[in-house]
């Protein structure tokens, strides 16, 4: 029972710690979801050129995502004309280039990590485009897209095709503050955080239970630690793995990349680690469903190899640089609740939390609430 009450413990203190940060990352991105119509996105996305892929990349990280309505997102705007690579660039960039992971990272990790990620992140993108052109095949994307028109459910289906933007045709700050603007904002709150709760509470007691019961002999032998060159070989190839393993995915992921980097996996590994997030099983299961078992295949091998490349990349890179923050400074937040700066920060902003949940109950929210998980939206 101590065991258990100790990794519970853990898992409080960094909810506590990161709290804040979340409801200062979901706020900014309902703030754009909530003027930006997606509309307009599949026009300017409609092939795989560099501006299209940037743009792409822009408006998936205006769109933060978890990663499920992520993936039903891109299969939307494939179905409705927007090119495969750069609906995969939407969707990389929605859960992996968003202001909350970058803020968390930060808070946690150091901003080396927030760094590596903005980085690594359009490198994995430019990678995974390369790939595309290399080794996709017409025959491949005809397929994909004779599957992905038969619109099976995935997860998180009635999410993806909700657009809570504000209508009409005033300026962006017209829109924002006005009454319609504060509802659009706290529909896009709220539901942000509803889809992405279920992960981000495993991923917490995930990391909670492994920095209470796992030694730190078992990750210190695993990642190679006490051999520097091998352990950097090592940790861009087996952190992807683990991240498949753990089934957490969007920010969720994070606390347990704490652990896996007090543990001794490389800088590298970290960043492939939470690269990985598109490649838990369950979401290769909804690639399936979509594209079908080759298309799956095909993302599966090709997303890896990205994730990989770039995680290389950021490990000597930032090595050259001599910015790699010291490994044995690593520390697990377990101090609990105290009067200090986090504790104020998360008073306020969960203030506003509530004032955009009492919105959103009060404008039509728990409808939405119930049909989040609905039927793919027609074509």
């Amino acid at each position: 029972m101590d065991a258990v009450l100790h990794a519970l413990a853990l898992t409080g203190a960094m909810a506590w710690e990161i709290t804040w940060a979340l409801i200062l990352g979901f706020a900014l991105s309902a703030v754009v979801q909530a003027v930006a119509r997606k509309s307009t996105v599949v026009s300017l996305i409609g092939d795989d050129s560099p501006r299209s892929l940037t743009v792409a990349a822009g408006l998936g990280i205006a769109s933060s995502s978890c990663s499920y309505a992520a993936v039903a997102l891109a299969r939307s705007l494939f179905r409705k004309g927007a090119d495969f690579t750069a609906a995969m660039a939407f969707q990389i960039a929605s859960t992996n280039l968003v202001v909350e992971l970058g803020v968390i990272l930060a808070l946690l990790m150091g901003w080396q990590f927030t760094a590596a990620e903005f980085v690594g992140g359009p490198l994995m993108i430019v990678v995974l485009a390369v790939l595309f052109r290399l080794f996709r095949h017409e025959g491949l994307l005809r397929e994909a897209r004779t599957q992905a028109e038969r619109g099976l459910a995935g997860s998180m289906e009635g999410h993806a095709a909700m657009d809570m933007s504000v209508q009409g045709e005033a300026s962006f700050w017209r829109r924002l503050l006005s009454a319609r603007g504060f509802t659009a904002t706290s529909h896009v709150f709220v539901m942000e955080w509803a889809a992405i709760l279920r992960d981000l509470v495993l991923g917490l007691l995930i990391a909670g239970a492994v920095a209470a019961w796992v030694p730190d002999s078992f990750w210190s032998a695993f990642f190679f630690e006490g051999h520097p060159l091998a352990a950097k070989l090592w940790g861009p190839i087996i952190g992807p793995i683990v991240a498949i393993a753990s089934f957490v995915c969007s920010v969720g992921n994070v606390p347990l990349a704490v652990v896996l980097w007090k543990g001794g996996i490389s800088f590298g590994g970290v960043i492939a680690f939470i690269f990985a997030d598109l490649l838990i099983v369950p979401i290769l299961n909804i690639y399936r469903k979509y594209y079908g078992a080759r298309m799956a295949t095909f993302i599966l091998v090709t997303f890896y190899a990205a994730i990989v490349v770039a995680a290389y990349f950021v490990e000597f890179v930032f090595g050259a640089l001599g910015i790699i923050p010291d490994q044995s400074r690593a520390r697990i937040p377990d101090e609990g609740v105290s009067w200090d700066y986090t504790s104020w920060l998360n008073m306020i902003f969960l203030l506003l939390a509530a004032a955009f949940v009492v919105r959103f109950l009060r404008t039509g929210g728990r409808g939405m609430l119930r049909a989040m998980g609905g039927a793919p939206d027609a074509h």
